[in-house]
């Protein structure tokens, strides 16, 4: 016997679940396939419990720093099994919550494996067998897992993915984070703090080579301060990995092949899309590398089978995915007859970036260079935290906010920053930017003192040559 849904979304992560919920509103009979955990990897295993890490890491640095705030912290010392067991604990306290959503919002939750078995149909391969589960329209999300290293799989001993990183059972001594994205950038950050003596490979020219130059360059030059060994323009040939540690043979910039030891090395060169497996080619649906081709709505090329988070065209982030969750379910609302619907057309100009390192990095739009690259006039701004009182006052003088505006439109193009508390700050541009605001709005809107966001509105400021407090 098969179970009949309007909507079958394989896949709980940020995008499922959320997808899973919106559909519900909608009035759709809806059921999510999960094989392992709800809530997927974000919640699982790394947006929540690496900030939970994260958060540790930044409390030890200002207990180490307490005598700059006129205080007194003696021994300090960090925990390292009660540091990961706090990280768990959240990851367990917001999976309880998603069934509780799930629960609340009349979702059925199948756990097991799930395949497409052709049009409208999923089959499902848990502890209890194999059911067949059929739907007018199945979501695909099933989100990706870390690219490994061809001469070097991770072991979880001394070779890790982030997921090894989340639980170690010892400090790294000395450790080798190969790649400087996001995850590279905010495991390197939480280890160094931790104690870890740290190197960083990046084989682009810049770390966290996504970000406007200017921030790379800065932030590169807080982390060398902070300890950090950086290497760009370098990539690593070989790693010889033993019981005890790892020899890794690296090509520097200048073309020579240094070979160091470290106690462990964390690999984050990318992600590989879940999407094999899983009957899409039976189907025909279309896909390159395993990222499956959909239009702004979240469509397929074949009807019924939809695409959303980690298995389509990036930027793969948790807000994207929950974001496109919420457009396929309007849109199959729309599509199943729901009149008061309108769904909207995702917008990838508007997705924020943020990286939660130490300083925290945050950004949307258009880098100065991209700006110009696509013909624009630009006129930028930046505006530095020493300049900002609150700043000051946090003892986090260390940053700015960069704005990016067409010169002959007054059209935000993009947002930049590195600081305290950027990843909180940046919604105020992505607002910004999805009304379509221009320097004008920006420059007659009232910021509130002291803040930190006041710099957002001296970076306009900047822009057009009227700052006030530099």
């Amino acid at each position: 016997m098969s179970e009949q849904y309007d909507v079958i979304i394989l896949g709980s992560g940020p995008g499922g679940y959320v997808g899973a919920i919106r559909c519900s509103q909608l009035g759709l009979k809806t059921a999510i396939v999960e094989r392992e955990n709800l809530g997927g990897i974000c919640l699982n295993w790394g947006c929540i419990p690496t900030k939970a890490l994260l958060r540790s890491a930044e409390v030890l640095h200002n207990m180490k720093h307490a005598a700059a705030y006129g205080l007194a912290a003696d021994n300090i010392r960090a925990d390292l099994e009660a540091v990961v067991k706090r990280s768990r604990g959240v990851a367990k306290q917001l999976n309880q919550g998603v069934t509780h959503l799930m629960r609340k919002n009349k979702i059925t939750v199948h756990m097991g494996t799930g395949v497409l078995k052709g049009a409208g149909k999923l089959e499902v391969t848990g502890d209890k067998g194999t059911e067949t589960l059929t739907a007018k329209h199945i979501i695909v999300a099933t989100g990706a897992r870390a690219r490994d290293l061809p001469f070097a799989p991770a072991d979880g001993k001394r070779v890790w993915t982030y997921r090894h990183a989340m639980v170690p059972q010892e400090l790294p001594s000395k450790l080798l984070v190969i790649g400087s994205g996001a995850i590279g950038i905010e495991f390197a950050s939480f280890y160094n703090d931790m104690g870890s003596e740290v190197t960083v490979v990046e084989m682009m020219d810049r770390i966290v080579p996504v970000e406007d130059a200017d921030v790379s360059a800065f932030l590169e030059k807080a982390l060398v301060k902070q300890g950090m060994t950086i290497m760009t323009g370098a990539g690593v040939e070989k790693l010889d990995v033993t019981a005890s540690g790892v020899k890794a043979a690296i090509k520097g910039k200048d073309g020579k092949v240094v070979t160091s030891d470290f106690s462990h090395v964390i690999v984050a060169v990318g992600i590989v899309p879940n999407t094999e497996n899983i009957g899409l080619e039976a189907l025909g649906v279309k896909a390159e590398r395993g990222i499956i081709a959909i239009d702004d709505y979240g469509r397929t090329n074949v009807k019924g089978v939809w695409a959303i988070g980690d298995v389509t065209p990036g930027p793969w982030l948790a807000h994207k995915a929950s974001h496109e969750g919420v457009i396929a379910a309007e849109s199959i609302a729309k599509e199943l007859g729901n009149k008061d619907v309108h769904p909207h057309a995702m917008d990838r100009r508007n997705i924020p970036g943020c990286t939660y390192c130490h300083p925290q990095v945050a950004s949307v739009g258009l880098t100065e260079a991209k700006a110009k690259e696509a013909g624009h006039e630009v006129k930028a701004g930046t505006f530095p935290f020493i300049g900002n009182g609150k700043a000051i006052a946090l003892g986090e003088p260390e940053g700015f906010i960069k704005t990016v505006f067409d010169a002959k439109t007054g059209e935000l193009l993009g947002a930049h920053m590195v600081g305290a508390e950027v990843t909180e700050l940046i919604q105020g541009y992505v607002v910004g930017k999805t009304l379509e605001t221009t320097e004008a709005e920006l420059m007659a809107t009232v910021f509130p003192h002291p803040t930190l966001s006041e710099m957002m509105h001296e970076s306009v400021l900047a822009a057009y040559g009227r700052a006030l407090h530099i």
